[in-house]
């Protein structure tokens, strides 16, 4: 059997979530792709794929031969490009994850500009709040904001964010003045639904404060915490990336500008491997370039 064919029908089958996916791209049948797969599970003599008729899934097995496979057929389709002499051309998929707000303000017009200037990469760009495995679910780059990051991974700071409160004009116009932290209590606070109830600024001198953040209303995503702000529901602590176009319109204004949380590190992630395809350096090096420039970030010293 052509045991790479085999190979490369299981890893997309696996990331695409669907045999009729992965043989619509790779432009074969439905039947020939589940052949393939089942030739490659005879040769190796285990189970990789729990078949139903909704659902696919990898076994155990399956999900340990998919990350070595996946880096197979990398490391083959390095040394295709490099004995044709197009290992410095940006080619292929490119897997990019990203939070829901930050892709969806930010990250999507990136990737479109990327596209226009790279014309042979293609780009699957996933959108997820819930915190994923890079290697287990096949991204190959990610761009994360301050989380906590595991050792199997690669990370560049690549810029930063501004904390502050924010509130729309006509919410502070309706409510008592804000003219010192301690007046936060006495307005409605709106927060990241499982965040903590207490807030830390810093202001102009390095004093710092914590206070009690709490109100009537938390909301798991941060896009609709930036429509809330923008509504008049309350104030809240954002960073500039998610508001700063609001408070550059005039929609939004900072509160208690001279008081501010920690900022927000961008970091962009990728799986620690000793050849990176010329796709992935290229996206990295291009959101290094890019994300600082974006509304909301500011430079770092050292990209890192």
């Amino acid at each position: 059997m052509d045991t790479l064919r085999g190979m490369r029908t299981f890893v997309r089958a696996v990331e695409l979530g669907s045999l009729s996916a992965a043989a619509r791209e790779l432009r074969t049948t439905q039947p020939t792709a589940s052949k393939q797969v089942a030739a490659l599970e005879r040769e190796l003599g285990v189970r990789l794929l729990q078949r139903s008729t909704t659902h696919l899934a990898p076994t155990e097995q399956g999900r340990r031969f998919y990350e070595r496979a996946r880096r197979v057929l990398e490391e083959y389709g390095e040394a295709v490009d490099d004995a044709r002499g197009l290992s410095q051309t940006p080619a292929g998929v490119l897997r990019v994850a990203a939070s829901v707000s930050l892709g969806v303000l930010h990250l999507n017009r990136l990737a479109q500009m990327f596209l226009a200037r790279y014309p042979q990469v293609e780009i699957e760009l996933i959108l997820n709040d819930r915190y994923i495995d890079l290697v287990e679910e096949g991204m190959d780059v990610a761009l994360r904001l301050g989380a906590s990051l595991p050792p199997n991974l690669v990370a560049r700071r690549v810029a930063a964010s501004p904390r502050g409160l924010v509130a729309s004009p006509d919410y502070l116009r309706a409510h008592p003045p804000l003219r010192e932290p301690g007046d936060v209590a006495a307005h409605n606070y709106l927060r990241y639904a499982g965040a903590s109830e207490e807030l830390e600024l810093t202001g102009p001198d390095g004093t710092r404060v914590r206070l009690a953040a709490d109100g009537r209303y938390r909301i798991n995503n941060s896009l609709a915490i930036r429509e809330s702000f923008a509504l008049g529901a309350g104030i809240g602590l954002a960073p500039a990336w998610l508001v700063q176009d609001l408070i550059d319109a005039g929609r939004l204004s900072w509160v208690l500008p001279q008081w501010r949380a920690a900022s927000h590190d961008a970091y962009v992630v990728y799986p620690a491997r000793r050849h990176l395809p010329a796709r992935t350096r290229a996206f990295v090096d291009f959101l290094a370039q890019e994300v600082p420039e974006l509304p909301g970030f500011e430079a770092v010293p050292e990209n890192v």
